[in-house]
């Protein structure tokens, strides 16, 4: 799937785990994981210096198409969860990112994302730009 080329772009980020996260067992509710996907996703592409919102402002959306997730171990209350992100593909009309969740040492989650450029006046699929995939290839 991946593109020969150049290394990815990689990234770490943490969220700590809050008591609104957990469910009854006083795990991490399933569903939470995939937030902290967009949040390793977002601060990504931050980090590569093109803020989601200038991804928007500039007429193009990256809607989640596919979405697996493999949960190992729970996170739990007050766990500090590092996330690491990495674009684990580029195609010409789909991004996918891959995510590893970590408490200390401990794998606890692996998930990954695909998605697709949307030209968001038209909402209909398009080519990923060039300045899209630039910020993702460092």
């Amino acid at each position: 799937m991946k593109e020969p080329g150049p290394d990815p772009l990689a990234g770490v980020t943490h969220v700590r785990v809050y008591f609104a996260d957990t469910d009854q067992m006083g795990v991490v509710y399933n569903g939470r994981y995939l937030t902290w996907c967009e949040i390793g996703r977002t601060e990504l592409l931050r980090d590569a210096g093109l803020p989601y919102a200038l991804v928007e402002s500039r007429g193009v959306s990256l809607p989640v198409t596919e979405a697996t997730l493999r949960v190992r171990r729970p996170a739990r209350y007050d766990d500090l969860v590092r996330i690491e992100t990495v674009v684990s593909g580029l195609r010409t009309r789909e991004v996918r990112f891959r995510y590893l969740m970590w408490r200390d040492d401990v794998c606890l989650v692996e998930a990954e994302t695909a998605h697709v450029p949307v030209d968001r006046d038209a909402g209909h699929a398009v080519r990923l730009p060039q300045w899209l995939r630039d910020a993702l290839v460092p």
